[in-house]
């Protein structure tokens, strides 16, 4: 009997340990609901944003909503984006606008990181001459001048129709200063990178804690909040003088960066011309360099117009070959001729003539793959001339404006400044820190983007602008790195030529050549068994990726309508408009 009563006693003990257990771990478990509606493909009337971060989103249609035109959404949005998608929105890097006005008036906007004064072309390189890759990619010496605020602040002095400055700011201000909460992505990047934060900064708060983060964790960024309000009183001069400066050229200073005051100072934006070319009825509207982009998505089009590729089938081999050959040809021109124009007589007219670009593909041959060891850049007479986001807007009165800004890597440089609450960029791993040796994307580089002070470093982002006969067609652009251009170029085709919905178009599977490695990258559904034998059949190789760029994409249907697609490799892209 008292055995009995004894294993009872035990089992109603252990039942209510059990229980209270359960109850504990039910108060603690997070929500599984994601905190915000992502909404990923939109038809609306007649705005359209689409950005990497939903909150962001609706920062910049909120905009619209006030009378603000798209310059002054896309402005909101990125400061948004500053907040609330802190490994690659961001006050401490750089980027491309393009825009074309409802007039059809187009204008590009360079406010890409500039190399310190104190830069040097081998500073990158040991005692035998050997790059020491980190040195670029993580770390103070890895940081190039930022020029996001500069770029915000001419846009608005150029294009604002709100003329309220504050106006654009005030969003961003009170998502860091009440903060938000983090979507899964996030909470995971922050808690994969928590080491690297560690080693890099003395205090990585509030980025970094002692417990792990979780979807729907509330992120406050008060340091962040005031650097944000000192720009809003003072616009660019409360980033790049006074107490921010001070701040960023401390944090230099305690882990061995290069960038002064006088630098911070120094730093200019560049107005250029865009790149404009044309494919059957479309005219294309790009960055031109220090972007890569627009000169290589340009001569990617002209090569590939001649071909029936839209005959040749979606992903079937013969398109594939087509399309991998041109871009094989024009990542070789990249290496060599493309740079900072400010610094280097880029040959645009010439790399866009249409004598030298049929010239390049004279040796294509349909049944077989070139071999890119013994391909090299074109040659002429001079005639002249993966982290990152994306930004697309469309206004109700037609203006229309491409965005892409980065930070590089996820977290940049993963340099946090102490006391400014933003992460600066390792853009100078963008640069060729020896010629022939590639970057973090495999991409190679030679005197056209070598180290100088005060350059700017080349970059692959594409922001693009689409007209078909004399009308907005598409506003479209994407961070990926190498990936960009051969994606916007790839998302284009499948609108213009296969006649996809934008939303399956930015969807749809991809592939990338980019000349080295000689491989032509897939992702895991695209092109189909058959023709991926073909493709090895003719001398192809194929190296399967999970993924490569996020392409956010407007486009203007026949009833006049705006159809905004967000990429759905990334789950936080967000496409939101009225």
């Amino acid at each position: 009997m008292y055995n009995k009563y004894c294993t009872k006693s035990k089992q109603s003990s252990f039942f209510w340990i059990f229980s209270i257990v359960l109850i504990f771990a039910a108060c603690r478990t997070k929500p599984t609901a994601p905190p915000y509606t992502i909404v990923q493909s939109v038809v609306e009337d007649s705005c359209m944003v689409v950005a990497g971060q939903p909150l962001a989103s609706k920062v910049g249609v909120e905009i619209l909503r006030q009378g603000g035109n798209a310059v002054d959404a896309v402005i909101a949005t990125q400061f948004a984006l500053a907040v609330v998608h802190p490994r690659a929105g961001n006050i401490g890097g750089g980027g491309f606008m393009v825009v074309r006005m409802a007039d059809g008036a187009a204008d590009a906007l360079d406010y890409r990181e500039q190399a310190p004064a104190a830069a040097r072309r081998d500073m990158y390189l040991d005692s035998t001459g050997t790059v020491v890759e980190q040195l670029s990619k993580v770390g103070h010496l890895a940081v190039g001048v930022p020029g996001t605020v500069a770029g915000m602040e001419a846009a608005f002095n150029k294009y604002s129709q709100l003329k309220d400055w504050k106006a654009l700011l005030a969003p961003a201000i009170k998502l860091a200063a009440e903060g938000y909460k983090i979507t899964q992505s996030e909470a995971d990047r922050l808690n994969k990178f928590k080491e690297q934060f560690e080693k890099y900064n003395e205090n990585a708060a509030p980025f970094v804690r002692k417990q792990p983060w979780n979807m729907g964790d509330l992120l406050v960024q008060k340091d962040l909040a005031r650097t944000l309000t000192r720009i809003s009183d003072r616009g660019a001069k409360g980033f790049y003088e006074g107490e921010t400066a001070g701040l960023i050229v401390a944090e230099m200073q305690r882990g061995g960066g290069l960038i002064t005051l006088e630098d911070l100072k120094n730093y200019r934006i560049k107005w250029r011309a865009p790149i404009v070319s044309n494919y059957k009825n479309y005219k294309v509207i790009t960055m031109p360099p220090s972007s890569s982009g627009g000169v290589a998505l340009s001569q990617m089009l002209e090569m590939i117009e001649p071909f029936p590729i839209a005959d040749y089938g979606f992903q079937s081999a013969k398109a594939v070959h087509v399309i991998a050959e041109a871009e094989r040809r024009v990542y070789a021109d990249r290496s060599k001729y493309l740079g900072d124009s400010d610094f280097y007589p880029v040959p645009i007219d010439s790399l866009l003539d249409s004598t030298y670009l049929a010239m390049r593909m004279a040796d294509f041959d349909p049944a077989k793959a070139a071999v890119s060891d013994s391909l090299s850049s074109g040659n002429f007479k001079r005639v002249e001339s993966f982290e990152t986001t994306h930004t697309s807007i469309v206004d109700s009165e037609g203006n229309a404006v491409s965005v892409t800004t980065t930070l590089n890597l996820n977290y940049g440089s993963k340099v946090l400044v102490e006391g400014g609450g933003f992460f600066l960029n390792d853009e100078m791993d963008d640069f060729s820190a020896k010629p022939g040796v590639p970057n973090f994307f495999g991409l190679i580089g030679a005197e056209a983007n070598a180290i100088e002070p005060g350059k700017r470093m080349l970059s692959s982002m594409t922001p693009t602008i689409v007209e078909k006969d004399g009308k907005l067609f598409m506003v479209l652009g994407a961070p990926g790195g190498s990936t960009i251009i051969t994606a916007v170029l790839q998302t284009f085709l499948n609108v213009a030529e296969y006649k996809m919905p934008l939303d399956k178009a930015v969807a749809a599977p991809r592939f990338h050549h980019q000349w080295l490695p000689d491989e032509i990258k897939v992702e895991p559904t695209a092109i189909d068994t058959l023709e991926r034998k073909k493709l090895w059949d003719m001398g192809h190789h194929l190296h399967e990726v999970k993924r490569m760029a996020l392409i956010k994409a407007v486009q203007v249907l026949p009833d006049g309508k705006l159809h905004g697609a967000a990429d759905p490799r990334n789950p936080d892209d967000h496409a939101e408009g009225f």
